[in-house]
């Protein structure tokens, strides 16, 4: 089965299977307007923008976002990138395991990931803070599993924040060997829930979308949350509490990113530092696996506009 990865201009009467991840409905111009479909199709390889002409009324309602589908097409270049013109298309499943086949996975395996971040889990001695950390990691472990870290920008896949968090967990590893002065019970805490809320914030892996609690909240405050409702529950007081509340409302380091708060301990400014290189070079790997050595990137918003130039020295 093809793979939308490898798809160019020219193929011709390409058969494969995908997942619709946007569709948009039109009418053509003229005095014979007819129906049409804009479709974003996705695989584990990538996304293919694509135009079903004629579409039927049965299509219109039927082919729907989040819906697995066997498509045949021509790949065509259109505006400087591929497009799929659709001869044939039909729904294959709607089942919510069988979409995830179809979904961009993390580099690494959800068990090890799960496994990586569990072992950092115990190797916080601070006891308030252990029983606390494990509680909503064990509780959620379901959603930890599978949910990306964001809708779109990083971490955008199965697994995503798993993978997301096990990094930053190692990163924080080696900043406590260079910076010894740092408590690594409450780096280790606050890195392992500063994105929990991402669990109620964002609907699953399957075309992510934000929830009504994620629009009207924010994870940060739904992770505050989170987190007093817990250690209410199991009787947990102290500064630990405060402190770790506060790592999770300071995460994103100034209020105009979103933080109610700024760090103002070491191990709150070390989190959202942390959190920024791993996203930020996850979009800039983003950005530049769309391009070959000695080229730029289209511009990339989130990265403030810039266009990024992949070395030739890559390929070496």
């Amino acid at each position: 089965m093809n793979k939308i990865s490898s798809l160019k201009p020219g193929d011709d009467g390409i058969i494969m299977e995908a997942l619709i991840n946007r569709v948009v409905s039109g009418k053509t111009n003229g005095a014979n307007r007819s129906t049409y479909l804009s479709l974003t199709l996705q695989d584990e390889t990538g996304n293919i923008d694509a135009k079903l002409w004629n579409a039927s009324e049965e299509q219109v309602q039927t082919l729907v976002k989040g819906t697995v589908v066997h498509v045949k097409g021509d790949i065509i270049k259109y505006n400087e990138d591929k497009q799929m013109k659709i001869i044939k298309i039909h729904i294959v499943s709607d089942d919510e395991k069988e979409k995830i086949r179809f979904l961009k996975q993390a580099p690494l395996d959800r068990e090890y990931l799960i496994a990586g971040i569990k072992k950092y889990i115990e190797k916080i001695d601070n006891m308030k803070l252990y029983q606390l950390v494990s509680t909503l990691f064990e509780e959620n472990l379901d959603k930890l599993e599978i949910y990306p870290a964001a809708s779109k920008n990083h971490h955008e896949y199965v697994s995503g924040l798993a993978y997301h968090t096990y990094s930053m967990l190692r990163i924080a590893e080696s900043f406590c060997e260079i910076y010894p002065s740092l408590n690594k019970d409450l780096l280790y805490s606050g890195i392992a829930l500063h994105d929990l809320g991402k669990t109620i914030e964002l609907s699953g892996p399957v075309v992510p979308e934000y929830t009504i609690e994620g629009k009207l909240l924010g994870h940060i405050s739904i992770s505050n949350a989170m987190i007093k409702e817990t250690a209410d529950r199991l009787h947990i007081e102290g500064e630990e509490v405060t402190l770790l509340q506060h790592m999770i409302l300071a995460h994103h380091g100034k209020n105009e990113f979103g933080s109610p708060v700024l760090p103002q301990i070491k191990e709150a400014e070390i989190v959202y530092l942390i959190d920024n290189i791993d996203a930020r070079m996850a979009m800039m790997n983003k950005a530049l696996e769309t391009v070959e050595p000695g080229n730029f990137t289209k511009r990339v918003f989130s990265l403030e506009n810039r266009a990024l130039y992949k070395p030739k020295m890559y390929n070496k």
